[in-house]
């Protein structure tokens, strides 16, 4: 098996989730920034990290539809190691997606077997292939045989009604991915409980116990790296992903608690760089909607005086010079 770059990385692995309309191509280069990304495989904190995508249709990247899709595939220099996450039901369409990611310079590529989205799931891709490891396997060996050199992880749950865990991970394990992300809870379960951090103990065991090199990375209410480190410690896990708790932080990989103005004034980089990359540069035509933004608004804007005021304006912007605005109008009352 071909571990990649995930075989480089110092532990514990720290591991940006993928998340949709959130973790895109700007909000990643201002996470890189901001948490200090230099050594790829490892720093100073004692710690590695991996940038993902957000989650990529493969029948949409090879339909009439596909200009639409390319510009979740944008990335930076800065945010490597990089994986591109894609969905499908088809080894066909999986394999050549794994192919284009390879050519677009992407450093791994990720299989999206825990999406609960009734959409994604109807195709029998996501969470779906959960009943389905048959198909499951498939669409791994295709993702290897497109990607090249390149690795190939899959995200998943511990299982799609009831914890499954003890059957599940071993069709996965039995066909060698790089890594397996694991969040830990059920398809039903959504997000409504808390994640069943034993039982990411208990897939690290089981690993061990089939004398397989697949990493296992634990996800699911960590809010911090120290808990994570935390996290990986008591699950013997080679790492973490961590998703919500970005919101409104890029600078959580470092630890840092930035100021109210230091937040802000990100805030306002972030929106200047959306405008950038998605709206001014289009790409063949396509363009994200200035309201995606507004779900970043609801985090920076928060815990501090009159922060609902200023939420509520900003959710009334059209643009980033009306964000600006807003903003420094607010910025001034604080000096």
């Amino acid at each position: 098996m071909s571990q990649g770059f995930w075989g480089k990385l110092q532990k514990p692995i720290m591991a940006l989730a993928p998340m949709a309309d959130v973790t895109d191509a700007a909000f990643r280069r201002l996470i890189a920034n901001y948490s200090g990304f230099k050594n790829p495989e490892g720093n100073e904190k004692g710690f590695s990290h991996v940038m993902y995508t957000e989650f990529v249709s493969a029948d949409g990247l090879f339909s009439p539809g596909r200009d639409v899709l390319m510009k979740d595939l944008l990335f930076s220099e800065t945010e490597r190691p990089i994986v591109a996450q894609f969905f499908t039901a088809r080894p066909e369409l999986m394999e050549k997606a794994a192919a284009l990611a390879m050519e677009l310079g992407f450093d791994g590529v990720d299989i999206n077997m825990g999406c609960p989205d009734r959409g994604v799931e109807k195709q029998g891709a996501g969470a779906a292939l959960i009943k389905n490891p048959t198909l499951a396997r498939e669409l791994i060996r295709a993702a290897k045989k497109g990607a090249g050199p390149l690795p190939v992880s899959v995200k998943t749950r511990i299982g799609y009604n009831k914890n499954e865990i003890e059957t599940w991970l071993p069709e996965l394990l039995a066909e060698e991915p790089a890594a397996v992300i694991i969040h830990a809870r059920t398809r039903k379960e959504m997000s409504a409980v808390p994640a069943h951090w034993d039982v990411v103990t208990r897939a690290v065991e089981i690993r061990d116990s089939l004398k397989n090199r697949s990493l296992v990375l634990g996800n699911g209410d960590v809010s911090s790296v120290d808990e994570a480190k935390k996290k990986a410690e008591e699950t013997g896990a080679d790492g973490v992903m961590l998703g919500r708790a970005i919101f409104g932080n890029p600078w959580m990989f470092t630890g840092y608690v930035p100021t109210t103005e230091e937040k802000l004034k990100v805030m306002v980089e972030h929106t200047k760089l959306f405008e950038e990359l998605f709206m001014h540069h289009k790409i063949n035509g396509a363009s994200k909607n200035f309201a995606v933004m507004k779900k970043h608004y609801k985090a920076y804007a928060n815990g501090f005086p009159a922060a609902k005021e200023l939420r509520i304006k900003l959710m009334e912007t059209k643009n980033a010079c009306e964000v600006e605005i807003e903003t420094n109008s607010y910025l001034q009352t604080l000096n």
